[in-house]
């Protein structure tokens, strides 16, 4: 698939807003490549997602929609702390080769160079993504933001704060940020923040949490992404089921 069939395949109601305007500004320089026609895919998707957005205040999030958000909330917490480490940028990248496939995870990554040369509104974007795409998907976005930042072994205060200012514009609750922010932590309490409870929670307490985060975290509630998320969302369901287990024994019940 050439680059113009794969932008145009990707963009969906992230082609208007704010992040319309940065991957339009990002695509500036790739697009001068190409011909009025291999272009044509692209300007005529971005008509039909305006034509979409327009019908509908929430349309169903597409997996090409994910990755562009992806993309720019990647390169907002990369340079959080001043310097882009070269672990992070690999792990972005692997991430999307197992994601995506080689093809497509090399067009994101042209796309992704361009992206990282701008200085992007974060409060704007993080707002065009809260009203455009479900709850579920935007849980999914924070699990992966976290994964960047823990990529050179240690997340830095900077990141901390960027990944929580970048929660709250997405109007993802401060429970449900500490519950995945726990996710990639070793403490001893660890387990009562995945699950959303208080060290003191009875053991009826315990398994109704359980329940509870077990269907907010369960795959299927990102099934629409498509395949190639499912495996991010399982660990977010595993790790849910280990805090469980490891509450299990400490409470012995």
């Amino acid at each position: 698939m050439s680059f113009s069939k794969w932008i145009g395949a990707a963009l969906g109601w992230s082609f208007g807003g704010p992040i319309g305007a940065i991957i339009g500004m990002a695509l500036g320089g790739i697009m001068d490549a190409f011909s009025d026609k291999d272009a044509e895919p692209f300007f005529k998707q971005g008509q039909q997602g305006r034509t979409y957005r327009s019908r509908m205040s929430r349309p169903q999030t597409r997996s090409g929609d994910f990755e562009v958000s992806l993309l720019i909330l990647s390169s907002i917490v990369i340079k959080a702390d001043g310097k882009q480490d070269q672990r992070e940028l690999d792990f972005v990248r692997q991430q999307f080769l197992h994601m995506y496939g080689k093809e497509r995870a090399n067009h994101a990554f042209k796309l992704f160079k361009n992206v990282n040369k701008q200085q992007i509104p974060v409060r704007q974007v993080c707002l065009q993504i809260r009203q455009m795409m479900d709850h579920p998907s935007r849980l999914q976005l924070l699990h992966f933001l976290f994964g960047i930042a823990k990529a050179d072994g240690h997340v830095t205060e900077e990141e901390v704060k960027q990944i929580y200012t970048i929660s709250n514009y997405l109007g993802i609750s401060s429970r449900d940020y500490e519950s995945i922010k726990a996710m990639f932590y070793n403490s001893s309490d660890n387990a009562y923040k995945i699950l959303e409870i208080s060290k003191d929670a009875t053991v009826s307490e315990i398994k109704a949490a359980y329940r509870k985060m077990a269907k907010k975290y369960h795959p299927d509630r990102v099934i629409h992404l498509g395949k190639e998320h499912h495996e991010g969302a399982e660990e977010k369901f595993r790790q849910v089921q280990q805090a469980y287990e490891q509450l299990q024994k400490e409470k012995r019940f």
